[in-house]
């Protein structure tokens, strides 16, 4: 999946966000038809790749169209809505999974796609996309439809999405680009390097072995009812986010969110080690479940959210389609990097795998602090200045 967005910038510049987003959903539809269809490996394996494939687009183009309609004071908020549904779509499945057949369970999974394409079918394409391509009669009906004023109301907006693309047209987006000017370095340095430490802050790991923790652990909870619960605290956690992005600031979020992760997966390896080695832990089976739940909810405010409403909002238009598949591309990496060393870290001792996390979350915390930008209140234009140093 880490080569799919490679294919999706450059589909989301030549056919539209919106239109891709729709085929994005079929794939889905197919694949779990096919989930529910199949009775041998190599046809699972397919209608996985299928999905993989859908989910590979839809996470490199959801973050731009998101930007690109949103309004300068809700950028943030609205960007980091996607993980909001990302970790409702993951309790979803927590809360059903245990409790059905696997038919039921793909039956559950193929009506999201399918609502989604009835509803998301009569929303606009993005006006930047539409300016774009020179289709300003489409780009000022978009803009209408998006704020719900009149011609007039929106024609001040639509003046300064031209300008701003026709500065960014000035120079034409090549990959060569990316890595000639310092802004743009910059700006693909903090969208990459956010979405590699979102995935290596613990949370592939945690969602993944969610069950096999617990019970590890030695919980007297039941082991789906603990992954039901912290999948419950990271859909409550992800709304707040969108109520305190635009207000707090990206950077303090993120320096929050880390060190607050970095301690959380610290106490929690400690709690495996004391384990391992004294095997009383009778005074502390309390402790995994709070490190985990302490860890989703900031993971939740902070890495989960805004990685990809900075992703939406950094990357100058003309590159987009370039640097968003680079950026995704790493962050499934990553994730992909996380969820293949679990076992053998795991059978290292469980105290190493938390703690070499916890160590990446620390690493998180001096990125966010030296190298991210404050982007809040700032138009797509501004934020472009602040990376190459132009008075805003």
């Amino acid at each position: 999946m880490s080569l799919v967005p490679y294919f999706a910038g450059p589909l989301a510049d030549r056919i539209g966000r919106k239109w891709l987003l729709l085929c994005s959903s079929t794939l889905f539809i197919i694949g779990y038809i096919i989930l529910m269809l199949g009775t041998v490996v190599w046809v699972l394996l397919a209608a996985r790749l299928i999905t993989g494939f859908g989910t590979g687009f839809t996470m490199t183009t959801a973050p731009i169209y998101v930007a690109e309609i949103s309004t300068d004071n809700v950028r943030g908020a609205t960007g980091s809505l996607l993980n909001l549904f990302v970790v409702s779509g993951i309790l979803y499945v927590y809360v059903i999974g245990p409790f059905v057949s696997y038919q039921m369970l793909q039956w559950c999974c193929l009506a999201v796609p399918i609502v989604f394409t009835v509803c998301y079918f009569f929303m606009p394409e993005s006006p930047y996309y539409l300016v774009s391509k020179n289709r300003k009669d489409d780009a000022l009906k978009s803009l209408q439809f998006l704020r719900g004023q009149s011609l007039s109301g929106v024609q001040q907006e639509m003046s300064a999405i031209e300008q701003f693309l026709k500065e960014s047209k000035a120079t034409k987006g090549t990959p060569m680009d990316l890595f000639k000017f310092p802004g743009n370095r910059k700006a693909l340095l903090i969208t990459t390097g956010l979405l590699m430490f979102q995935q290596l802050s613990g949370i592939v790991a945690v969602q993944f072995n969610a069950q096999s923790i617990f019970a590890n652990a030695g919980s007297s909870l039941d082991p789906a009812v603990a992954s039901i619960i912290v999948g419950t605290v990271q859909v409550g956690s992800s709304i707040v986010i969108p109520l305190i992005a635009d207000r707090v600031g990206r950077r303090i979020i993120l320096l929050t969110s880390s060190s607050i992760m970095a301690v959380a997966l610290a106490a929690l390896g400690t709690f495996f080690f004391i384990k391992l080695n004294s095997g009383n832990v009778d005074n502390i089976l309390w402790l995994p479940i709070t490190a985990l739940v302490v860890h989703n909810i900031l993971f939740c405010i902070g890495f989960g959210s805004l990685p990809w409403a900075i992703l939406g909002e950094m990357i100058a238009p003309h590159l987009k389609y370039i640097a968003s598949p680079i950026a995704t591309s790493m962050c499934y990496l990553a994730g992909f990097v996380a969820i293949f060393v679990y076992p053998f870290l795991d059978a290292m001792g469980t105290h190493y795998v938390f703690w070499i996390f916890g160590g990446f979350c620390v690493l998180a915390f001096f990125f966010s602090f030296f190298i991210v930008i404050e982007t809040r209140g700032l138009s797509l234009q501004q934020i472009q200045n602040k990376l190459h140093a132009k008075k805003i």
